[in-house]
């Protein structure tokens, strides 16, 4: 038996990724599918620790290198999928990321200036190989994010807009050399708009699995 789907959701803070991954959830669980969301970095006792360490401010970039930052994503990462995403797709429960690998890609590859296909096979001995199955990516320019964000900027969110640009030409660069599993989505739609929009690519993709939905598929 073929284990339970992983989504993931990605992009620059303020698209709404985290609003839409809970969304999801609401609503694979209401039409029979059983489903959990998780935040990467963070989900488990070290990962919370590692994802204060990350992204609060006064961790500031002079006292961590862009290499250990890297290295203390991927660390929460691996621990995130030991503990609540592996068991949870082996018992049959699908679950939705908000964030995954492909941050790690974008942010201290693409932005950052290390090299992306080392990133990408580092990051898949942390995972023992395990990536979701399909990504989307949550695009809005730099500027609109910003406005939405609505709180304090984190640490990485401090940095600078060309900074956050790079960002988001890593994610854009990424979806165009891997079409098969990373499907960019405009944000700039109502939540309700973009969740519809989500749900559309998910009915296809997750009958092609012989996953069949049973319950109400609009918000």
């Amino acid at each position: 038996m073929p284990r339970a789907p992983f989504l993931s959701l990605d992009g620059i803070d303020g698209t709404g990724k985290s609003t839409q991954c809970r969304l999801i959830v609401d609503w694979l669980n209401a039409a029979g599918v059983k489903a959990i969301s998780c935040t990467d970095p963070g989900g488990t006792p070290l990962g919370d620790q590692l994802r204060t360490i990350l992204l609060e401010r006064k961790h500031n970039d002079d006292e961590l290198s862009l290499r250990a930052e890297a290295m203390l994503f991927m660390a929460s990462r691996a621990e995130l999928v030991a503990r609540v995403i592996g068991p949870a797709l082996e018992g049959g429960v699908a679950v939705v990321a908000d964030r995954f690998l492909l941050a790690n890609v974008v942010y201290q590859g693409h932005a950052g200036g290390l090299e992306p296909a080392d990133l990408w096979q580092i990051g898949r001995v942390a995972t023992g190989g395990l990536e979701p199955d399909l990504t989307f990516v949550l695009d809005l320019p730099v500027a609109e994010a910003i406005r939405r964000r609505g709180r304090d900027a984190d640490r990485l969110e401090s940095r600078t807009p060309d900074y956050q640009e790079r960002v988001r030409q890593g994610f854009l660069a990424e979806a165009r050399a891997h079409p098969d599993r990373l499907r960019v989505l405009d944000a700039s739609p109502s939540i309700d708009v973009l969740q519809l929009r989500l749900r559309a690519e998910l009915v296809p993709w997750l009958g092609s699995r012989g996953i069949a939905l049973t319950g109400p598929r609009t918000p």
